[in-house]
């Protein structure tokens, strides 16, 4: 009885425990120069943060909100659409 009880204890700490996906990576691009490049396209950076192994945010140009995504290595814009929300 008491190994099923351990097992649980051990897969209950293992899943209360924080993710850390979501952080960027020592070798990403900083958050602030991603905000730099877009800002030299004409958005102005409202919200960003790493999110699934990429810089994930938000962004406003001429008064429309967009959704993006930027590769941590290249600084490659890989999503830049239109928030419809």
């Amino acid at each position: 009885m008491m190994k099923p009880l351990l097992v649980l204890a051990v897969a209950g700490l293992a899943l209360a425990s924080p993710a850390f996906a979501d952080m960027p990576g020592r070798d990403w691009i900083s958050s602030a120069k991603v905000s730099a490049m877009l800002a030299k396209r004409g958005y102005r950076v409202t919200k960003i943060e790493a999110d699934d192994g990429h810089w994930e945010g938000e962004a406003v140009r001429k008064a429309m909100r967009y959704d993006f995504h930027v590769d941590p290595h290249s600084g490659q814009v890989t999503k830049m659409e239109r928030d419809r929300d």
